[in-house]
């Protein structure tokens, strides 16, 4: 108990300090720290040492080796991964490949005249999108770029039409992105098994709910507004960015690494594994070829290429490390007891796996919602749902898939969350106005994934 009731403080004022804008990764990491540190002086005979490693013959060195385990472990594993999907990421923005991708699949929705159904339609082919471009921030940024001038001159309000490009990439589907990767590898499954069997069908559910929603809410929100939908010029409205012109292939290459992870799976092609990072340097060196072709200038080619290893280096320093963090707190968490005393109180009362569901969605969420980061509302939980699902007799899978959803679905209703403060900059409105008009949709994108996980998975 006494472990528990430091846990709830600690974490109350860890909120606080997020909520006033402290910076999360050293709020994060000196709160672990601390309860690590703590577990270590009023419960010596509880180990704090990261994983199967070994003391350093002092407990206060212990403390501080528990990170920098945890940071080799990471950079190495899923850290990795994330690193390598955003560089990739990054070097497909730098070519031109991303706008053509875009383009290519928003063109259809602009020949549509009904504004608040190409506004609807639109959310869910960003959501499609999200699977090959897996920053929320950076397909926002696109599609304030390409979609959103078209969709203010069809008479959408600018808050509606940014409201909806920031819930664009509220689901983080696919093997790119970092939260299902880790998902799939806490549960003990292929990327690409997780993304087919498990996130796809929960996927299609959801976005029908929120694309309903999103139409509902926006015409309703527009009307409050006294917003009249009347067709602007076309030169009203200007785009916020340069497009690279490529070649019209160019749209296949940032499909190219989840083409790989899926063929080459226990889907199609046993025989042959593909992991995530061999997929996003495969994709890479292609695009690589396919400019020094197009180009023919090899010195600019070569040099385009650490756009990959910055992407690489951005990703480490904002989002590994953010990680690392966030994995020291939630280990504080679990070592002091404050995990293991929500577990036997949900399970002595027989409320079952489905609460425990629950109440675990619900404190990602909150972590979510107050940091503005699905990423590190996911990674502070995630590695602690084995345990608990083992104890109560499923697999980890039960509990990773709706955590891991919930988490991106609430990073778009906070107003600090940086993907919805970059479109409330766009649609010329403040964060909270944005969040007024994507807490429904979402919502019901959040009652939706629940119900859909605690039945059919």
């Amino acid at each position: 108990m006494t472990g528990f009731l430091i846990a709830v403080a600690v974490t109350v004022i860890v909120a606080w300090l997020i909520v006033k804008k402290y910076q999360p990764h050293a709020v994060l990491l000196i709160a672990g720290l601390f309860l690590l540190a703590a577990t270590a002086v009023l419960f010596p005979e509880t180990s704090i040492l990261y994983g199967k490693t070994k003391s350093t013959g002092w407990v206060g060195f212990d403390v501080f080796n528990y990170v920098k385990e945890s940071m080799g472990v990471q950079a190495a594993g899923i850290g990795m991964i994330i690193m390598a999907a955003g560089g990739f990421a990054k070097y497909m923005d730098h070519i031109g490949a991303t706008d053509a991708m875009v383009e290519v699949c928003i063109g259809p929705l602009r020949l549509l005249k009904a504004p608040y159904v190409v506004l609807a339609l639109g959310y869910a082919v960003g959501q499609v999108l999200n699977i090959f471009i897996p920053s929320a921030a950076g397909l926002a940024m696109l599609l304030l770029v390409t979609f959103y001038p078209t969709l203010v001159r069809l008479g959408v309000s600018r808050a509606a039409a940014a409201a909806m490009i920031g819930t664009t990439a509220v689901l983080d589907l696919g093997p790119a992105s970092g939260t299902a990767n880790l998902a799939a590898k806490t549960a003990g499954l292929d990327p690409a098994i997780y993304f087919v069997h498990y996130q796809v069908p929960v996927a299609v559910v959801t976005i029908l709910v929120i694309s309903v929603l999103t139409y509902l809410t926006a015409r309703y929100f527009d009307r409050k507004d006294g917003h009249v939908v009347a067709m602007e010029a076309a030169g009203e409205t200007s785009a916020t960015g340069q497009h690279k012109k490529v070649p019209a292939i160019y749209s296949i290459l940032p499909m190219v690494p989840l083409t790989l992870i899926l063929v080459f799976s226990k889907l199609l092609v046993d025989g042959i594994k593909m992991d995530v990072v061999t997929a996003m340097i495969i994709g890479m060196l292609l695009a690589l070829l396919c400019e020094s072709v197009r180009t023919r200038d090899m010195r600019e080619v070569l040099k385009g290429m650490m756009a990959f290893f910055d992407g690489m280096g951005r990703m480490f320093g904002r989002i590994v490390t953010l990680i690392i963090c966030a994995e020291t707190f939630a280990a504080g968490l679990k070592v002091i007891g404050a995990v293991d005393f929500m577990i036997s109180a949900v399970h002595d009362g027989g409320l079952g796996i489905t609460v425990m569901t629950l109440l675990m969605c619900a404190m990602v969420s909150a972590t979510a919602i107050i940091t503005g980061s699905g990423v590190a509302a996911f990674f502070s939980f995630a590695s602690l749902t084995p345990a608990i699902a083992a104890k109560f007799g499923v697999g980890a899978v039960t509990m990773l898939l709706p955590m891991q959803l919930v988490a991106g679905l609430a990073r778009s209703m906070s107003p600090v969350a940086g993907v919805i403060i970059a479109v409330s900059d766009a649609g010329q409105c403040s964060p909270f106005e944005i969040v007024r008009r994507t807490v429904i949709p979402l919502g019901g994108g959040l009652i939706a994934t629940l119900l859909y996980s605690v039945i059919f998975v």
